[in-house]
């Protein structure tokens, strides 16, 4: 009988131990949380580094980096005005908990100017990330990806959401310029990409969209 029973507990163990490694560190609930990076249209943007700080105080160096998801139609249209709320372009931040603190350099490339932020992340942020979703997704339970809009002039959105559910706003903030300019002023004033035509044809054409965002 001790055979039996003691294949039995192991099972079990194993089937707690899978459990707990679908388990992020501290509070989270899951394994990882996403972080991305949109723009609006033709406002193209690099981002030079996005450092996270979670709430255990840990940090996360170049958890995000390089363009950003922007939408660059070529027929000419488009519409800066606005922001496309996607999901952004970006990665996982692999062992970090929920996020305190993120610390963003970026050059918009649309003016071109460079641009710095410390974002206080919302406790209602973190809340809506750790809170289970009434109608799961296909592919997840939580909100777990945080979606930052960079603008000209220095604007910064927020929006925490899932595969299937809309995004919640949940930060807005005022960057200020980079007194080092771009790349920390190791590359004399030059950027890091040149706008793309359609970018450029758009910009001459319509302008620059400033307090729409």
């Amino acid at each position: 009988m001790r055979a039996p029973l003691l294949v039995l507990f192991l099972l079990l163990l194993g089937v707690g131990g899978c459990a707990s490694a679908e388990r992020g560190p501290g509070s989270l609930p899951y394994k990882y949380w996403r972080l991305g990076f949109l723009a609006p249209d033709h406002m193209e943007v690099w981002v030079e580094t996005a450092d996270v700080e979670d709430i255990r105080g840990q940090r996360f160096f170049h958890a995000g980096s390089g363009t950003v998801s922007v939408h660059l139609p070529t027929d000419g249209t488009g519409n800066a005005v606005g922001w496309r709320k996607t999901w952004g372009a970006g990665r996982h931040v692999n062992g970090a908990d929920l996020p305190r603190r993120i610390y963003v350099r970026w050059q918009s490339l649309a003016e071109p100017q460079t641009y710095r932020v410390i974002l206080d992340i919302p406790e209602r942020a973190r809340q809506l990330m750790s809170e289970r979703l009434d109608l799961p997704c296909r592919t997840s339970e939580y909100r777990h990806a945080l979606a930052l809009g960079l603008a000209p002039g220095g604007v910064v959105r927020g929006w925490v959401m899932s595969t299937c559910g809309g995004p919640i706003e949940v930060l807005r903030a005022q960057a200020e310029i980079e007194p080092k300019g771009p790349s920390q002023g190791k590359t004399d004033g030059q950027y890091a990409l040149p706008l793309e035509p359609e970018s450029r044809a758009y910009i001459e054409k319509h302008g620059i969209p400033y307090g729409s965002w």
